[in-house]
């Protein structure tokens, strides 16, 4: 009887991630957000229990339910990383052998990316999109560099002082691999993992406790993008200074 209760409890406790996960999915999706169409983005959250959920290929943002979801073993996952068998090429098959379910349907290429953000145990949920505003200068020649200075507060207060950033990589294994090198050296240089990682010509990944906290690093991001398209017809940016952090980070 204990040990029914118990597992009663962590049925509930899954369900009530997963109901949190597609509706932040679903809002990452709405088109008027212009984070994402067709299959485009993935999103994923931990489950508490060494297992995560993360968006199936193919699948929708917009309208996905809670078959667009796979649960994938969290070790097996993060083991594809160094597995010399594992390639560009093999990786989205060899995944499905870290699913929990054989049912399921073949998780996202980039779920191995998923599992190493979700390694932290200070990042519940990961949301990644393209967004329409963010890739017209992470597609250009300027790429990441203009977010690496901070013009408007708002932008500090969701997104954090520092930015994580990654030139381009084909999704999947080779992507994977550079956001672990890129979120160790941000480990080692601010104490903490970020809260917005900007790939060069691919798109965004928030990275937060909560599904509302990555809704908003995710949309926050793309207002810091338009922003910075506008304010190039005005001169280019007016930087903050040195002192505002402090008071915005408090």
């Amino acid at each position: 009887m204990t040990l029914d209760f118990y597992e009663g409890a962590a049925i509930i406790r899954r369900m009530a991630i997963l109901q949190e996960l597609i509706q932040m999915t679903r809002e990452l999706g709405r088109v008027e957000h212009g984070l994402a169409i067709t299959g485009e983005g993935n999103t994923s959250a931990a489950l508490g229990d060494g297992t995560f959920l993360v968006k199936a290929s193919g699948a929708g943002l917009g309208n996905i339910t809670a078959r667009g979801f796979c649960r994938v073993d969290a070790a097996r996952a993060l083991a594809l990383l160094d597995d010399p068998r594992c390639t560009d090429a093999n990786a989205g098959e060899l995944l499905r052998d870290a699913l929990v379910r054989a049912g399921d349907p073949r998780p996202s290429i980039e779920t191995m990316l998923h599992a190493f953000c979700l390694a932290d145990p200070e990042i519940r949920f990961v949301a990644h999109t393209h967004p329409l505003g963010l890739l017209r200068i992470l597609c250009s020649r300027a790429g990441v560099a203009p977010f690496r200075r901070h013009f408007y507060p708002f932008a500090v207060v969701t997104c954090g002082r520092h930015i994580a950033t990654v030139g381009y990589h084909n999704p999947g294994l080779a992507l994977a691999r550079a956001v672990r090198a890129e979120l160790a050296r941000y480990r080692r240089a601010h104490g903490r993992s970020p809260r917005l990682l900007l790939m060069a010509n691919h798109g965004a990944v928030a990275l937060a406790r909560t599904a509302a906290g990555a809704l908003d690093i995710s949309l926050m991001a793309e207002k810091w993008a338009q922003l910075l398209g506008g304010v190039q017809h005005w001169g280019g940016p007016s930087f903050l200074p040195a002192h505002a952090f402090k008071h915005l980070m408090a």
